[in-house]
């Protein structure tokens, strides 16, 4: 039996709770594009977003170590899909839109550069005179501009509700600049539950990638209150550190943390009163979050994360090679921008020369751009 847009949309009314955002009520499109027979408005956010090259690309860019270090680490793109994946959770458990909160789980990251978070820095740095780099204005700048794949409008025309969630996306390594989407009022259910999505999962995954690479190891964990809650609930005893043990703790981090945010979340919006998408935008805090002793418990380890791996020293320096592969490319192109291909070229009249070169750059992943600052080192040692 065939169900068109509209019995989808009437079943997602039936379904949803009454603070999820509706496919029917969403403010559209800026450009008129008529919507598919067989999907919703934000399935087909979705589909557009998976089909970009800058989705694609996500594969070779770093989330915490440079994708030449391994197979087995997480990458940007697998790192989106567990955001996704996780969003889906929650959102239905709670009766948000789950085809929204995958689209702006899916689009979230479009916008890094190479190398992950030192990409970002780097690129900031080099662009402080001339606006900076941000990649959650990337992510849309991508999705609004850069994107060229229909004959009548830049970008891929998502909603306002999937763009809204990309400038409204905010964690504590990300800050949000909606003044062109309604500042005054918060994100929607989903853009909150993506944002949340996003910091569990980055948490969760880059302890599992820590202890798999050897940075870190169970004796410094000793003590930070989450890591023995589920070495308890688990019943490992150590001292060795076995995968089908890391799994298993793993695997129970996310499952506490998942639970948590779902029932902590529920009785927020209950207290709230909030009976709609506005109203939950309307309030003067986020429903989404953790409970208060799992909120202490997954901060502390947030902190133990940031002291002991993301400031270890083979990852910082990884990251000072990043920032000069990337401070080397940026430099050899402002000087002779004819090195970039003939497209991005004739883009920097009406984008200017350095935001040229930050798009082309921040659209590399990083095997491409190890490969092209060799290049360049090269090209000056033959000059």
């Amino acid at each position: 039996m065939k169900r068109t847009r509209e019995q989808l949309e009437a079943k997602e009314n039936q379904l949803l709770a009454s603070v999820g955002m509706r496919s029917d009520q969403s403010k559209g499109r800026k450009f008129p594009d008529k919507e598919p027979l067989y999907r919703t408005s934000f399935q087909r956010d979705r589909d557009r977003i998976l089909h970009t090259t800058a989705f694609r690309r996500l594969e070779q860019k770093t989330q915490v170590f440079i994708t030449s270090k391994g197979d087995y680490f997480r990458t940007r793109l697998t790192h989106t899909l567990e955001v996704a994946q996780i969003g889906r959770t929650i959102a239905r458990a709670l009766g948000a839109n789950e085809d929204l909160i995958e689209a702006i789980c899916l689009v979230h990251d479009l916008g890094h550069a190479a190398f992950g978070h030192s990409g970002e820095r780097t690129l900031n740095e080099l662009l402080m005179d001339s606006g900076g780099f941000d990649h959650n204005k990337q992510s849309l700048r991508i999705v609004t501009k850069l994107e060229q794949r229909y004959p009548n409008f830049d970008g891929l025309n998502l909603t306002w509700e999937v763009r809204e969630g990309i400038v409204k996306h905010e964690t504590e390594y990300d800050e949000s600049d909606a003044s062109e989407y309604d500042p005054n009022i918060r994100g929607d259910l989903e853009a909150q539950i993506a944002n949340v999505a996003d910091e569990l999962a980055y948490t969760t995954h880059d302890l599992d990638d820590g202890l798999r690479s050897g940075m870190l190891n169970t004796e410094k964990l000793e003590g930070v209150k989450m890591w023995d809650m589920l070495v308890e609930n688990v019943g490992w005893h150590g001292p060795q550190l076995e995968d089908l043990d890391r799994h298993r703790l793993i695997r129970r981090l996310v499952g506490i943390l998942v639970t948590d945010v779902v029932e902590a979340t529920a009785d927020r919006i209950q207290v709230s009163g909030a009976m709609s998408s506005l109203g939950i935008q309307e309030l003067d805090h986020n429903v989404i979050g953790y409970s208060d002793p799992i909120m202490k418990m997954n901060k502390e380890i947030k902190t133990f994360l940031f002291d002991k791996f993301y400031s270890h020293p083979e990852v910082l320096q990884m990251a000072d090679n990043a920032e000069n592969t990337l401070t080397s490319i940026f430099n050899a192109y402002k000087k002779d921008p004819k090195q970039m291909p003939g497209g991005f070229q004739e883009k920097i009249e009406s984008r200017g020369l350095e935001r040229t070169i930050a798009d082309y750059i921040a659209g590399m992943t990083d095997r491409y751009a190890l490969k092209e600052n060799q290049r360049i080192s090269e090209k000056g040692a033959n000059s």
